[in-house]
Order: C-alpha cells, then structure tokens, then sequence
C-alpha cells in the first residue's frame, strides 16, 4: 500500500499552522484567511501539528477492499477524528469507539464503507484536554480491487454455519449487530464480536453445514486501548462433548493457528482466560473438510 503526504496547498492545513506558530508554506484564496485567523485567536484557539504529539506514525493497517484501520499513538491523550473521502473535500468521517467519549492515546478508528480500488485522502484531526487542536498532513492510501474468493472458513454462514448459541453481543445487539458475533466469521479483521462484558464467561457456538474433519482453528482476539477484553486461553468442544485446548493466544497483534485433528457438526468456543471486560474476537476460523462417512 502506497502512502502519500501532501504538504501545503490546503487552506485548513496552512492557517492552522500558522496558529501554532508555524510559518505555512502557502495560502490559497478558499476564504479571508486573515479573518479566519483572527476569529481562532480570539477563541483562544491553539492549533498545532499533529506530528509534535506524535510517538507513533498514523498508518493504514487491516485494508481490504471496503475497511481499514487506521492506527496512531500519540505522546499526549487527544480526542480524534478521522476525516477521509476521495477527493480533498474528504465526506467521511470516523472515530474510535473506545474513546467512549473521552480523550485517548492510542487510536484505531476503522474507515467503512469503502469502494474497490480507489483512491482515498484522509487527515487526522483531535484536541487534547487543555483545548489546542493537533490537525496532520494530509495523506492516500489505495483500496485493494473486490476478490470474488469464497472463504474456507467453515463457520462462515456463506459456507452454511449458523450460530446456535453466544454469552452476548455488545449492548445487547443482534448477531449481526454492529458488534455481534457474526463480525468474527466475516473475513473482515475491521469488524469485531464483543461480548457485554462477559470477560472468561464469554463463549459462542456454531453448527457446520455438515459433519466435517476440522484440522485447524485460527483466532484473532480483540483488545481494548486500556488493555482489557483481549483473551488469552480458550477451549473448542465439539459435539460429542471432547474439549480441546485449552489454546494459548500469545496476544492480539494478529490472528494464530492451532492445529487440530477431529470430526464434528457443532463447534463451541469457551474463554478460559483473558484480561476481563468485553472480551471477544476479530476473527474466528476453522478450517478443513467434510468428514468422511
């Protein structure tokens, strides 16, 4: 993925800027800059960089087709927004929910509803606690072109899985709620299942389209910017009642692989440890064949 910075040229960036301190590289003629600028000084408006906060680089991570994560650390807790959209005049905007209203230092908000292979501007915007506003360049990213490959995960209702059992889903949402269960089996590392607040009692249970030899079962936790709702252990029944695991997920940077060997036509998914809260998951998997008969 390529990333790009375009410096200057924006009004909204230069006189910002230039409240902070900065001397802009340019004006353009988009408004009366000079009384812009004298509106925000008489708000007491201090507006700054957002590179002299910055620990850890704003980047584009988790990008598929239609979603991406977008990740920043900051040195300082802000409250941010994600402006993007195809053109300059970006149209979308998004935040991390785990602000839950207040300011933070690490951010991943996740942009939706993206189209195929397509150009996208973002900027990151956000204020600190004592007022100033910390704006970031302006950069691209490209979106992948849609695949038309049909998952082998074997939970996947477009492989005929049906859920048949979940602790809960965020906020009491349905299964394909916006935080429900079906998020873990969608292919989309940006859509997450949480559960409300279900910590080790968290658990879901699915029913294959049929009778099937699973060899390996792929999980990927999610993980709350204060360190909590990340698994740690869980266990896989199958039908006939074997427990297996428990499996140890080391963190949740990425999705893990554990290799299995056993038949079944119901798969259910116990936490067994974790950092507690609204534990639950970015991607849950399994993987083999139709056992044989």
């Amino acid at each position: 993925m390529k990333r790009n910075k375009l410096v200057g040229g924006l009004l909204v960036v230069s006189f910002l800027i230039l409240l902070g301190g900065y001397e802009p590289e340019r004006l353009t003629a988009q408004d009366d800059s000079s009384a812009i600028i004298a509106l925000l000084k008489q708000r007491s408006v201090t507006i700054r960089p957002l590179e002299t906060v910055t620990k850890s680089p704003a980047q584009i991570l988790d990008l598929t087709s239609g979603s991406a994560r977008l990740n920043f650390v900051g040195t300082v807790p802000l409250a941010c927004t994600v402006v993007f959209g195809t053109s300059l005049q970006f149209g979308s905007a998004a935040i991390d929910l785990n602000m839950n209203g207040g300011a933070i230092i690490e951010h991943n908000p996740i942009l939706r509803s993206l189209t195929p292979d397509t150009l996208y501007y973002y900027r990151l915007q956000g204020s600190a606690q004592d007022g100033t506003l910390y704006v970031s360049e302006v950069s691209t990213f490209r979106t992948p072109p849609k695949t038309t490959q049909v998952s082998p995960n074997l939970l996947s209702s477009v492989n005929g899985a049906s859920v048949i059992g979940v602790s809960s889903n965020f906020g009491g949402q349905p299964n394909d709620g916006s935080w429900g269960i079906l998020n873990a089996f969608d292919g989309d590392p940006n859509t997450e299942w949480a559960s409300n607040g279900d910590g080790d009692k968290a658990w879901f249970a699915v029913r294959l389209a049929q009778r099937s030899h699973i060899s390996q079962i792929e999980f990927w936790s999610r993980i709350m910017t204060d360190k909590t709702s990340e698994i740690f252990e869980f266990t896989v029944t199958a039908d006939d009642g074997t427990v297996y695991g428990p499996f140890t997920v080391p963190d949740a940077g990425h999705a893990y692989d554990f290799s299995v060997n056993f038949d079944a036509s119901t798969l259910r998914f116990d936490v067994i440890k974790s950092s507690g809260g609204n534990t639950g998951a970015r991607e849950v998997a399994a993987y083999g064949s139709s056992a044989t008969k």
